[in-house]
């Protein structure tokens, strides 16, 4: 007899289930099924993937959801009958996110009004389950209350009721089987059978049940958890579900007749648009013209001044006007002008509004419309960008336009953009976490009672490479198969009871986040499209992730936050504050020139730290070997400087070929103009798809698609395309067996080409940043620092370039000097940031800086206190602010006899005086709420503060005071414990310092030495953290040689090492 299950919930119900869609929809096509309904807990999230499946197994979808009424938290299922009643559930469930309650129970899950669910009723079919307020009412002592919500309910849903019944062996089922059949009976309304289905198999049971622990923060064992499942909820064939219903079989045949009333249809892969606003009198064709070409002439005036024009000015304007007519053709042809107006108009606004926009990222820098609308920063004729790379008329997509903008303000853009096309109409996308490797080792350990050591050791056995599965991992760890196989180990057993539960639960859905970039722009409602979700925060996400959300025809923009923007905007703001003082105008970043030999000095000399895509260890070698002279080769080491073309030896070849020390030898004449600017190496895609066309007559539409074959490398595609290249070539003249030798060539670069349009775009960003650094570098490092002032690792080594490489100071932080962040107040010279100190607020500094700007500097730790506000600026945040240096300043009049680089020796005093100098400011501050003066107080508005204390024991030593800087600002600043040892350590290490070590190669070593700061044991290794006071490095050692010197490691101790160096970056 023929059965279709109703009720299923999948892994996407996060808390509940550990079903994936693909294997649950390949069972039930095995057992035949017709149909299968998805009512994952409060969600749609994962439709689309459900609807796909079903229709590739030819079983008809039924979409719902089980929702949370907000009737003493009660549980509906509903069904879809149609698209209506598909929209009535998206908007139902959206509404529980947006206008709803959560669940105090469980956070992520919202709790549905009632008013909601009867006011979108239409084409919804419900479900009374047990769990029903309906359920719960005939079960109760009042039963009539149940039958008066039934008739409620037929009040909005009519003939879409139904009675969903159980057998599943848990508490109550019986009583509402026989409540269902009278209240059926009574009020016309059939029964389903039901088995609410949480796991495939029967067998699965215990890992449902580890997962629903895990959710839940319970342990297996514990005997009070809640048990609200049964061994039977598992995905039962037609024919197990019947022979349980024998004796009413009347219920297993009316899931076959709701599921023939359930037809929905979603339209997937056709891609809609919100409407741009255009002028009255305007066509979009029109407008979308006429700005480009309005925005063309202004970029080509700042090009090419008019004053400075001549006789060859039609020459150089025609190849622009050209492409831009080929552009705009292709576009409007592709129905994809409002995508690009869309995108113009919030870049327009973020610039007009204060916020960094990057130059261009991705394939998009190769638009001349994009261009001429200020997309992109670009010029694409003079990169030789190609704009088929970005937009291909053979192979109709969406654009896709990513636009970086300033970390801080990106927000801001965000917020304009819903404000412009309606809040309901602007999301984010979801995401979602699983349980990976390292974390469902760690999970499945807890909920089991083992213990946290087993865990931790098997977690730690698991590689660090990212995306790595626990089957790869026991391949790759030779001591986890040990562990895993070996029955003398002791840990043998719960081990693999471990392990065994791991690889069930590995991958399952855990959590939902948001998309980093991802922002959806719907022609009216998201929830036309998707259901939403909100966060903690509020935002608003879509319920559907970025494939799914493009499937149902919602268009994606990227909305990028890149840290160096922040930086760049923060340095010029600096700098140009700098220019005024000194009645210079303002820099504009953008219109800084290419061609400074002093820029590329800084790059030849590898003094690229915090220069943006040129500062890992590896650039910097070939930085060094390659000496760039021009833009071009800068574009070319960003393209060149990744895994595969550094493992084909692309980078020495380039580097080699601009010395001379290797001939540049082109196959075909033809090929000479495309590869000179890369020394004759085929560096990037669009140099394929050019050579193409050159070579054998493709469009670049068709390169593009040639482009895209050869990075897949499929043989049979290979053979095709290397027959139409040598045939297209044969008939432009060229010899069959030298075109074979280009495609060859092509083939064999082409997996390691790079995107020259998003190389050029961060290509020129990275040249600006090393532009300021030269010019500017107390600005430009004060902005690296203060963005990246949580990150101590970081702030050690920018702290020590600013010192060794550009002579700069760093000052301690200065309650009367410091901002927030880190300032350049003289060309040579940087103030520490108050932000970056440990224990102080945002709120401390606030009060600090006000009340200097208000009343002057401070003049004494009295002083001091009494002009802030001491509930913000606590105990605690004051003896941070000693400790770190801040008052060192009053040094000055406080201690005349004190040369310079001793003033931090008032801080032990300082410390002193403290509990004295904040009883005197509150003492003052009452008398001050009371409108009296304490006569007899030790400080008033008239008096100076008492003289600092003296003695011996309040001068702090060096230990003392590095101490306490490394305890506030995670560094240490005004010197290094390892000083002292220095002249004994360049005995061994021959003056080997961290920050410029370089690679020994495997079999290499060799002798440093540094300040033990971290020891972390991850079982089967252990990582050392030292610092010389010139950076941070880790050092790895396996754990049979750390257990032999353990007992000689202490952190703040000095050791000396000999090793190998190995580069991260693959440099």
């Amino acid at each position: 007899m023929a059965f279709v299950h109703l009720g299923i919930h999948s892994e996407f119900s996060i808390t509940d289930s550990i079903i994936r869609i693909k294997p649950l929809v390949k069972a039930a096509a095995a057992d035949g099924q017709m149909a299968l309904a998805l009512t994952d807990l409060s969600n749609l999230y994962a439709t689309v993937k459900f609807y796909r499946a079903c229709l590739d197994a030819a079983i008809k979808p039924i979409i719902g959801a089980e929702i949370i009424l907000d009737e003493e938290s009660t549980r509906l299922t509903l069904l879809a009958m149609n698209n209506e009643g598909y929209q009535s559930i998206t908007r139902i469930v959206s509404l529980g996110f947006t206008d709803g309650r959560m669940n105090p129970e469980n956070r992520g899950i919202p709790i549905v009004s009632k008013e909601h669910l009867l006011t979108n009723s239409e084409g919804v079919i419900i479900l009374f389950t047990e769990k029903s307020d309906v359920g719960q009412a005939l079960m109760g002592a009042n039963p009539e209350r149940g039958h008066q919500l039934i008739a409620e309910y037929q009040a909005a849903f009519d003939d879409r009721l139904y009675f969903a019944i159980k057998r599943t062996r848990r508490a109550g089922e019986d009583t509402f089987i026989e409540q269902s059949i009278f209240a059926g009976q009574r009020h016309g309304i059939p029964i389903v059978a039901h088995n609410d289905v949480r796991f495939l198999m029967e067998e699965d049971f215990d890992a449902h049940e580890a997962r629903v622990c895990i959710a839940s923060s319970h342990v297996l064992a514990d005997p009070n958890r809640p048990h609200d499942y049964s061994s039977e909820q598992y995905l039962k064939t037609q024919a197990q579900m019947t022979e349980l219903f024998a004796d009413i079989t009347q219920v297993i045949d009316n899931t076959v007749s709701l599921a023939k009333r359930c037809n929905v249809t979603l339209t997937l892969g056709i891609n809609v648009l919100p409407e741009f606003p255009i002028p009255e009198g305007e066509t979009i064709e029109s407008f979308f013209r006429s700005e480009s070409q309005r925005g063309l002439n202004a970029r080509l005036d700042k090009l090419y001044p008019v004053e400075e024009r001549d006789d060859t000015w039609d020459e150089v304007r025609r190849p622009y006007d050209e492409r831009l007519e080929h552009e705009l053709n292709i576009i409007l042809e592709m129905g994809f002008p409002g995508y690009f107006l869309i995108v113009m108009d919030f870049i327009r606004w973020a610039k007009a509004n204060g916020v960094p926009v990057g130059p261009g990222r991705g394939s998009g820098a190769g638009s001349l419309v994009a261009y001429a609308l200020n997309i992109t920063d670009l010029d694409p004729l003079h990169y030789d960008l190609l704009f088929e790379r970005f937009l291909n008329p053979e192979r109709v997509s969406m654009p896709d336009f990513d636009i970086d903008f300033c970390i801080e303000g990106r927000d801001r853009v965000i917020e304009y953009v819903a404000s412009q096309y309606g809040r309901e109409a602007v999301s984010q996308i979801i995401t979602f976490g699983t349980m990976a490797a390292k974390a469902v080792v760690r999970d499945v350990a807890r909920v089991q009672s083992k213990s946290y050591g087993l865990a931790d050791k098997i977690s730690k056995l698991i590689p660090k490479t990212p995306g790595i599965t626990l089957k790869d991992a026991l391949l790759e760890e030779p001591q986890l198969k040990d562990l895993l196989s070996n029955p003398d180990n002791m840990d043998y057993e719960d081990a693999n009871e471990i392990w065994e539960m791991a690889l069930k639960l590995e991958g399952i859905t855990r959590n939902v986040g948001k998309h980093a970039s991802g922002v959806l722009i719907a022609p009216n409602k998201i929830t036309d499209f998707s259901a939403i979700y909100c966060d903690e925060e509020g935002h608003r996400v879509s319920q559907f992730d970025k494939d799914d959300v493009e499937s149902v025809g919602l268009v994606k923009f990227d909305f990028l936050g890149l840290r160096n923007l922040t930086v760049i905007n923060a340095a010029v703001k600096n700098i140009n504050a700098r220019r005024a003082r000194e009645q210079k105008p303002a820099l504009e970043v953008e219109d800084l020139p290419l061609d400074d030999k002093n820029a590329y000095k800084l790059l030849q000399e590898a003094k690229t730290t915090a220069v943006f895509q040129l500062e890992s260890s590896g650039m910097k070698k070939y930085l060094a070997k390659l000496q760039p002279t021009n833009i071009e080769d800068v574009i070319a080491m960003c393209a060149l400087y990744r895994p595969g073309p550094l493992d084909a030896g692309m980078v020495e070849m380039y580097i080699d070929r601009k010395h001379g020390r290797e001939e540049v030898v082109y196959d075909h004449p033809n090929l000479e103009p495309i590869l000179e600017n890369t020394n004759g190496v085929i560096v990037y895609q669009e140099q394929v798809m050019q050579i193409s066309q050159v070579m054998a007559g493709y469009s670049l539409g068709g390169a593009d698609m040639l482009r895209r074959a050869m990075g897949k490398k499929k043989p049979e595609e290979m053979a095709k395309q290397r027959d139409i290249f040598v045939t297209g070539a044969t008939a432009q003249g060229i010899d069959p067996v030298v075109s074979a030798g280009v495609f060859d060539l092509m083939e064999k670069f082409a997996g390691y080409g790079f995107n020259k349009s998003h190389s050029a775009a961060y290509g020129v960003l990275a040249y600006q940043t090393a532009y300021l650094k030269y010019y500017y570098p107390a600005e430009f490092m004060a902005a690296v620092l203060t963005s990246d002032m949580n990150n101590t690792d970081n702030v050690v080594f920018f702290i020590n370039d600013c010192r060794e490489n550009f002579n700069l100071t760093v000052d301690n932080p200065s309650v009367n000097r410091s901002e927030w962040h880190f300032v350049a107040d003289k060309p040579t010279n940087i103030i520490y940031g108050l932000g970056a100190i440990k224990g102080v607020g945002e709120g401390a500094v606030e009060s600090i800086v006000q009340a200097r700007r208000v009343d002057g500097p401070f003049t004494d730790l009295y002083d001091f206190c009494r002009r802030v506000d001491i509930k913000k600026v606590n105990k605690r945040t004051l003896e941070a602010l000693i400790k770190s240096g801040c008052f060192d300043d009053f040094a000055i009049t406080l201690r005349p006899d004190l040369e310079d680089d001793q003033h931090h020796q008032i801080r032990g005093a300082l410390m002193a005086q403290l509990p004295k100098a904040v009883q005197a400011a509150d003492q003052e501050r009452q008398n001050n709420e009371m409108g009296m003066m304490d006569l007899f107080s030790e400080l008033d508005n008239a008096t100076t503060a008492p003289p600092l204390p003296t003695g011996p024991d309040l001068i702090w030593g060096d230990k003392h005071r590095l101490k306490a800087e490394k305890d506030t600002l995670g560094l240490y600043l005004t010197g290094h414990p390892i000083d002292q040892y220095r002249k004994e350590i360049a005995v061994y290490t021959s003056n080997a310092r961290l920050d410029s070590l370089s690679d020994t190669g495997y079999n290499g070593s060799i002798l440093f030495a540094g300040l033990i700061m971290d020891i972390a044991n991850f079982g089967n290794r252990c990582v050392i953290t030292l610092d010389d006071g010139t950076a941070r490095l880790e050092v790895s050692c396996y754990a049979e040689r750390f257990n032999r010197i353990k007992d000689k490691l202490k952190v703040d101790e000095v050791i000396v090492i000999k090793g190998g160096i190995r580069d991260r970056d693959g440099g």
